[in-house]
Order: structure tokens, then sequence, then C-alpha cells
């Protein structure tokens, strides 16, 4: 029995899901206790202020304390002591994530990076993108076969890319993205974000057995 074996791909283009952005506020002074009440002060207002948006936030998590003197060119006399906190927010309503990352920016001693866009790791698109690869898998297949004077007869084997034998591994789901941003000065502060569409990219791999071929 002849063996065809193919590889199916499917990508979808959708708006995301999701956007993240990272605050990172500080505190700088001679004293580490004031440096200390400083940034605490700082962290408490940023947890209020980002109260206010519960319900567009998914969830904020901190992903580091930085707390370090800073000692003088010479010897080891600290001339001042660094502080900063980084929290991570996501969020799921874009039409307040401008007026957010803008409001947070405006805090003195604080950085915003971001926004970066994504799909949920559970999204339904990835599920659509796989059946999909599997159909795209199925149809060269068949196309294949009919190019020979053949027919599928049936599945002999279906992986994810690299684990079929002999075949090297490649990545086999992709979303990316990135942020598009335009700041409007006069008045108050307006920041309009166009989320970039995020592309889920699904491959497999398989193997049919056909008929034997008849245009060889």
């Amino acid at each position: 029995m002849t063996t065809v074996a193919v590889r199916g791909e499917s990508t979808r283009e959708v708006e995301p899901e999701l956007a993240k952005f990272t605050v990172v506020i500080a505190a700088r002074d001679k004293d580490r206790a004031a440096t200390l009440g400083r940034l605490r002060e700082r962290a408490d207002a940023l947890r209020q202020f980002l109260d206010r948006y519960d319900q567009a936030i998914e969830r904020r998590e901190t992903g580091g304390v930085h707390v370090y003197p800073e000692s003088g060119r010479r010897g080891e006399r600290v001339t001042a002591y660094n502080g900063s906190v980084s929290t991570t927010v996501t969020v799921t309503d874009f039409a307040a994530l401008g007026e957010m990352m803008l409001a947070v920016a405006g805090q003195d001693q604080t950085q915003v990076h971001g926004p970066t866009w994504s799909l949920r790791p559970d999204s339904p698109v990835h599920r659509e993108a796989r059946h999909a690869a599997v159909a795209d898998a199925i149809a060269r297949a068949r196309e294949y076969a009919e190019a020979l004077g053949a027919e599928v007869v049936e599945l002999v084997e279906l992986s994810d890319p690299g684990l079929s034998r002999g075949v090297e591994g490649v990545m086999d789901f992709q979303a990316y993205g990135g942020a598009s941003m335009r700041g409007k000065s006069a008045g108050t502060p307006e920041l309009e974000l166009d989320p970039q569409r995020q592309r889920a990219y699904a491959a497999v791999e398989a193997r049919f057995t056909i008929t034997s071929p008849t245009r060889l």
C-alpha cells in the first residue's frame, strides 16, 4: 500500500482578547526609611487607583520589588537608597486602557511600559486553527492522490509538527502583536490605542495510505 505524507496548516487573524502593561514606581532618598516609606505610599496609591478600574482589569501582579543602596565613587559609603516596585496589569476593556495608562504615567517617579496584545491561552481561536489544519492536511492528501490517479484509503498517523517519524520539529502555534499609539496634548490628555490583530497559527503532520497509483 502506498503512503502519502503531508503537512496541514492554518492561520487565523482575529482581534486581541487581552492587553498587558507594566508599571514601575520608584523612590530615592538619602535615608533608607524615607525611601521605603515613599515607595510604600506610591505603591498604595497605585493600588487604590487601579481599584477604580476593577471591571476593566482581569488581574494585576507584582513582578518585583527592588531596594538597594547607592555608593559613592570611593569606598562603600552609602550616598542614597533606591527602591522600585513593578506591577503588571492585564486588561480586557480596551476602551479604558488608554485613559488608565496615561493617568498612571502622570504620577511621580512612575514608568509605564506597554501595552502588548494577546489571545487567551484557551481561546477558541486556537481550536479553530487546529481543526482547519487537519482539514488542510486531508485536502492535500486527496489532491496528491488525485494527481496520481489514486484515492485516499485511511489515516495512518496524525501528529503535531516534529512528533512524527523523521521530521524536524517546528513551532506549531503563534500569536503576536504590538501597539500603535496616538496622543493628544490639547486640553485633557487622551491616548488612542489601535489594538493589533493577533495571528493564531496551527500545523499538523499526517500520513495516509492511498490506492495504487495509475498515472506513473
